[in-house]
């Protein structure tokens, strides 16, 4: 059957994690860019397979489908290569609850609040939003503790194996981990930084480092 094509930029966390999902499994698949912040919006093309004009979007042969949980799990089930769901009921949905902290507070506010104006906007010429930056400090302890509490005894965030939600949550800490305040937060969390520090060393990530 034909390769997989993603379509979207490397810069997105989203468009990484499935990039990391495919990596993972061994599935050869083809990146097509898609500038969804150009002049006059998202192509009209893209607009076709993704009406709300995000990324990633995904094509499988006849089979196309966009929102990036449900391209992983397609992913996951559709491609011989290691499990990345775990078959236990239980360890399925703290998974699942990993992932929907990730999109709902990680996110917005280690990526948008954090990284976004303490090391994008700096390094760009943009004037930090100093109010959203303070608001995001306060509340990052929050969304790193919850993370570390679920990860009960590791290695992984749902146990002993690499599931979905490791590859969600690790393009967005990889934008976190770059901005000054990450140090001394993640300080108080070191076995969430021991994930980190796995995780961060896997080839998938190695090999899907934004160029953009």
């Amino acid at each position: 059957m034909q390769k997989p094509q993603l379509f979207g930029a490397d810069y997105s966390v989203y468009v990484r994690a499935v990039r990391l999902a495919l990596m993972e499994k061994g599935v050869d698949y083809g990146l097509t860019p898609v500038d969804v912040f150009a002049p006059g919006g998202p192509p009209s093309s893209h607009l076709v397979r993704h009406p709300f004009g995000r990324i990633p979007a995904f094509e499988h042969g006849d089979f196309a489908l966009y929102e990036t949980g449900a391209i992983t799990r397609y992913v996951d089930e559709a491609f011989a290569g290691p499990a990345l769901q775990p078959k236990d009921a239980r360890r399925r949905a703290r998974m699942n609850q990993m992932i929907g902290i990730a999109d709902s507070y990680v996110y917005p506010i280690l990526v948008w609040g954090i990284y976004v104006e303490q090391a994008s906007k700096p390094s760009s010429g943009r004037e930090t939003d100093a109010a959203k930056l303070a608001a995001s400090l306060a509340k990052a302890p929050v969304c790193l503790k919850a993370v570390t509490d679920l990860m009960g005894d590791g290695p992984w965030l749902c146990g002993n194996e690499l599931t979905l939600a490791d590859l969600h949550l690790a393009p967005m800490m990889d934008y976190f981990m770059k901005a000054l305040a990450a140090v001394e937060l993640m300080a108080d969390f070191p076995a969430l930084m021991e994930w980190w520090e796995q995780i961060s060393a896997r080839p998938a990530m190695r090999a899907t480092i934004p160029t953009s």
